[in-house]
């Protein structure tokens, strides 16, 4: 046994795998170390623990003496030293137990080996750790070691104690509420939170004591009992509310979707909570023990313990050394079942307590009007084009904890936040991004094949993605609070200005006092057109107020970073999902680097025509001087702009990205009024995009001169506009369509009405989306979308109509246009459909070397009996899916 644990920890010597930790952990078990062997104490991910290791400093309170401390007593800490802990490595005898289950009285000298390994390890720990302090004093450059640790004291609790100070705050307010009445000052969901809380944590602590005495042996009790009722009542509530206010359901979702979603969250905090219950624990024992308690008996066993194995090892009686430790690590993940099962209970649970009283509008002496908050139900849904059908279970909420929601998000507890210092920098597909949370390098969606692609490749290989991510993750940001506080008085009356949704729904038409079938049917559809029309602002609505809700938390930072990963295909995004440069114009508007630059004369001109990019409506394809001229001409509209954004004349709110576009006008306005302009320090991010990209790519590889003039990859004295290419052929066509026949040529009606309504716009996003597969269908919902938003067509039928025959002519004119883009797609469609019959999955690497697996397989379904109903969960298979790419 050994033997193998040389050759395999000397192969890894050179690799990722073996960090401070794992040698640490190989010295332990080599019984060289203080350090306390069992896995029950090593229940974090590796991931977690190294990263903080990586960042150079203990974030979760080891000290150089192998003690533990409190993390509150942590947290107050000024300075910190290097711990000899890791969660994972041959010091575990579970995994020892996997590196060799036949060779457990291996007769083999192995000193020579041991000594080897020893002096190997040695060496790369010298290395490592000179690596690190290296790497630790690049990142504090700049912003100073005291600022560094007291920003990630800062940022340990951010990530570790969100739900925890939710529960207090929760119990807290209850105790106030019965001492001063506070409940009716409450905003209205902090009150329906507070009803609820308390409920439904008795009724968890009710079946955690059920689980605890055996009572209940259903296949969650297990997990259930993992984590204080409390916290699991906090992260039920917000949870499932805040899955009911983005996704796009209008007060119900999927409980397959909520219920995974719930346990994932349980299963991520019980990991943090119980590594920190831990360090409580061993400092409240080391105290104890040097008071000269006699408390410390637990410590003196463990101590025992560990001698006891380590002398067992010594002999090489594995046997008797995996009868000790068997049982002992559940550091696994609890797997998609535990999470569905575990979840699907709490959200019952909430169901069984939560409930909502309507205002008072009933006689005093009646009873209380009290309603359930959220009910569970089933959807049948047909498939398009399909005679079948699906049924899945739904949870609703009531009508009233719906209106209550949109207002919600400031109360809504929001664990993946910005971070207030640089992330932990990428080694691995779990080893990078931030501190406690967990971080994955790519978003795999489930693909187990891509996931297993990114872990096998090499780390050199991968050394160019890390570093791209790394320089990405170091870019610090900040709020633009002028542009903030502008955006926060337009959504205070209402809405409705610079591309914000109005706050207010549609009223519905009454029904018409008629018995006519033409009428009645005029007046469903339109009931079903306007009650669409309230789910999207509703949607809209609560995005935006996720959106403000960061920036208000943010605005008061000196600046913050985002951890980026990739999608499979390799394109890089911010893991925060709310408010981020790649956002909407609201998310680029408030937003700004926090490290300002001179602008220098280059800068000034720039910013000039990044200011006339952002108003667009065709300045945007002027040539560069063009542009500048645009800016210069509207010098007093740009001033007015930035000194009475909504007293004044409100140019800004004619661009096409209002936000950014006053956020500029505001920059211009200080660098033109200051006493040299281009020594005025900007902080405004210049944003630069391509032509639509998808095209641009298949023009050089078809090596398409036409296609590629009209995407702008060869010089032109003017940008040339694909888009308007497009709308311009669209045009010709609906022309000579108009000419004809209608009784022979029905479509001439509809391009006798679309005539007038053709421009970039309308045809933009199917032409965009053209390369990446876009169907029939999707084209006719662009285009019908972009049609409902300027109100041309009133009756519905015939708005689908036109939409049908537009969408048609936008997909003819394309592949007219791009005839070789269109043979290229075609060809690499047919390469697909070869590979998949072969059942293999198309694949390759970048030259980045990033491995790239399609992650296009058969879906097979897996039941699971919950308590609340039986979920269907997809599961990928090992047939490949004949997808056209």
């Amino acid at each position: 046994m050994w033997s193998n644990i040389a050759k395999r920890a000397i192969s890894k010597s050179r690799s990722f795998f073996l960090n401070s930790h794992s040698l640490r952990r190989v010295h332990s078990f080599l019984g060289r170390t203080q350090d306390p062997i069992f896995p029950e104490e090593f229940r974090f991910r590796p991931s977690e623990l190294n990263a903080c290791w990586d960042n150079g400093f203990s974030e979760m309170g080891y000290h150089r003496h192998d003690e533990f401390c409190s993390h509150e007593d942590f947290l107050r800490r000024p300075s910190f030293g290097i711990s000899g802990f890791c969660p994972r490595g041959y010091a575990s005898l579970a995994e020892a137990e996997v590196v060799s289950s036949t060779d457990v009285e291996e007769d083999v000298s192995v000193a020579e080996e041991v000594q080897e390994l020893l002096q190997e390890m040695s060496k790369e720990e010298k290395r490592q750790v000179d690596y690190r302090r290296r790497r630790h004093q690049k990142m504090v450059r700049g912003m100073g070691q005291g600022k560094y640790m007291m920003l990630s004291r800062r940022q340990v609790k951010i990530e570790t104690e969100a739900w925890e100070q939710a529960a207090k705050e929760y119990k807290e307010l209850l105790m106030d509420m019965c001492a001063q009445k506070l409940a009716p000052n409450l905003p209205y969901m902090k009150s329906l939170f507070l009803g609820w809380f308390e409920p439904l944590r008795d009724a968890i602590e009710k079946e955690k004591q059920l689980c605890r005495n055996g009572k209940n042996k259903r296949a969650y009790a297990p997990y259930f009992d993992q984590l204080p009722a409390d916290m699991m009542s906090v992260i039920t509530m917000h949870k499932l509310t805040g899955l009911l206010m983005t996704g796009g359901d209008h007060g119900a979702a999927r409980v397959v979707q909520a219920a995974c979603m719930i346990g994932d969250a349980i299963e991520q905090e019980v990991r943090i909570h119980k590594f920190l219950e831990k360090t409580k624990q061993k400092k409240g024992n080391k105290d104890k023990e040097n008071e000269g308690g006699d408390s410390n008996s637990h410590i003196k066993e463990q101590e025992e313990l560990r001698k006891k194995v380590t002398n067992l090892m010594k002999k090489q009686k594995l046997l008797a050394v995996r009868q000790i430790v068997k049982g002992k690590d559940d550091s696994k993940p609890w797997g998609q079942d535990a999470k569905a099962k575990v979840g699907s209970r709490l959200i019952e649970l909430l169901m069984q307590t939560a409930y909502i009283q309507p205002p008072a509008n009933q006689l005093a002496d009646g009873p209380p009007d009290i309603r359930p908050a959220f009910v569970h139900s089933f959807r049948t849904v047909m498939k398009e084009g399909k005679k079948t059908s699906r049924r899945y279970g739904i949870i609703e909420c009531n009508p009233l904890v719906l209106k209550g929601l949109e207002r919600t998000v400031r109360h809504m507890v929001i664990p993946y936040m910005p971070m207030l210092v640089p992330p932990v920098k990428w080694t691995g597909y779990e080893k990078g991004g931030h501190l406690f949370l967990p971080s994955y390098i790519m978003r795999t969606h489930g693909s187990r094949h891509q996931r297993e692609a990114v872990k096998r490749a090499p780390r050199k290989q991968l050394e160019p993605v890390f570093e791209a991510l790394n320089t990405l993750g170091y870019t610090k940001w900040r709020i633009n609070k002028r542009v903030l506080s502008i955006v926060d008085r337009i959504w205070a009356s209402g809405g409705r200005l610079a591309d914000l949704v109005d706050r207010n729904d549609i009223p519905l038409p009454n029904e018409p006092d008629t018995e006519d079938e033409a009428q009645l049917k005029k007046w469903k559809w339109k009931v079903k057109s306007l009650k669409k029309e309230n789910r999207e602002r509703h949607s809209q609505r609560c995005d935006i107020e996720l959106k403000l809700a960061v920036a208000r938390k943010m605005k008061d930072e000196e600046g913050f970073f985002y951890p980026h990963n990739l999608d499979f295909r390799g394109r890089a995004y911010p893991m925060h999902p709310y408010l981020n440069h790649l956002g909407s114009d609201l998310c680029r508007g408030v937003l700004e680097f926090a490290t300002g630059r001179p602008l220098g004369k280059s800068g000034l001109r720039w910013l000039k025509i990044h200011l006339a990019n952002l108003y667009a409506g065709g300045v945007d394809k002027l040539s560069h001087e063009d542009r500048i001229a645009f800016t210069e001409n509207h010098l007093d509209d740009i001033f007015d702009s930035a000194d009475r954004p909504l007293e004044g004349r409100r140019w800004w709110l004619n661009a096409e990205d209002p936000f950014q576009f006053l956020a500029v006008c505001m920059n211009i306005t200080d660098a033109l009024r200051s006493s040299s302009p281009e020594t005025f320090v900007s902080h405004i991010p210049v944003h630069q995009d391509g032509s639509c990209n998808g095209l641009q790519h298949y023009a050089a590889l078809g090596r398409d001169k036409l296609g590629a003039g009209a995407v702008n990859l060869v010089a032109g004295e003017k940008p040339a506009d694909v888009y308007s290419g497009i709308a311009v052929r669209v045009l010709e066509i609906m022309r000579k369509d108009a000419q004809k026949d209608p009784t022979v040529f029905p479509d001439a009606l509809h391009a006798r009405i679309l005539i007038n309504q053709v421009n970039r716009k309308l045809v933009k996003q199917t032409v965009m989306t053209s390369v990446y597969g876009v169907t029939y269908i999707g084209a006719r919902d662009q285009i019908k979308r972009r049609l409902k938003e300027r109100g041309a067509i009133a009756d519905e039928a015939e708005l689908f109509g036109a939409s049908c025959y537009a969408a048609k002519t936008t997909l003819t004119a394309l592949g007219e246009m791009f005839e070789a883009a269109r043979s290229i797609m075609s060809w690499l469609g047919e390469c697909a459909k070869i590979i998949a019959s072969e059942n293999q999955t198309v694949q390759w690497t970048t030259p980045l070397g990033l491995p790239v697996v399609q992650p296009y397989r058969n879906l097979g379904r897996h039941l699971i009996k919950t308590s609340l109903q039986i979920l269907s969960l997809q599961r990928e298979t090992d047939k490949s899916s004949i997808l056209p790419l």
